[in-house]
């Protein structure tokens, strides 16, 4: 599915690298692991290649589909109706997606938020995670510029 080398990003822990796939025994049995060094935390993580096509694992995003999530990003409409708690649960599904437009969603209208009030420690903080989880992919997606990683900020 995968090859060493390739980009990939995996929800809630963000974009990294396939290092390796290396054959490992855990608790008595062998399996190919893929070894994915993770971009935001510097760790690495194994993952059974076995286990990689029912995960939510995929592909980062080309250049292409980044300038479709860049338009969305900077005129799409934001959801203003719902309490704090409802805008929470809905803004931690679409994080745990994986899904960079959804991500891209949650940045967008957690920071037209913050300008106009301040958000409360919850929201802060998924804003931090939503923006280092963006911010991760956009990283390793080969042709971006410094200009449209700007629009992010």
């Amino acid at each position: 599915m995968f090859q060493i080398g390739d980009s990939i990003v995996y929800p809630m822990h963000g974009a990294g690298v396939i290092e390796a796939i290396e054959e490992k025994e855990i608790s008595g049995k062998k399996q190919q692991y893929y070894i994915i060094n993770m971009s935001m935390t510097n760790m690495d993580v194994m993952i059974p290649v076995s286990k990689m096509a029912s995960s939510s694992i995929r592909p980062v995003i080309d250049i292409l589909t980044l300038k479709r999530i860049l338009h969305i990003f900077q005129h799409g409409e934001s959801e203003r109706s719902l309490s704090w708690k409802q805008r929470y649960k809905v803004n931690m599904d679409k994080i745990k997606t994986g899904d960079i437009q959804e991500g891209a969603e949650v940045v967008r209208d957690l920071m037209r938020m913050k300008k106009e009030k301040a958000l409360n420690a919850s929201e802060k903080e998924m804003l931090d995670k939503a923006y280092k989880l963006l911010f991760s992919e956009l990283g390793l997606i080969k042709e971006i510029t410094e200009n449209q990683s700007k629009c992010f900020r």
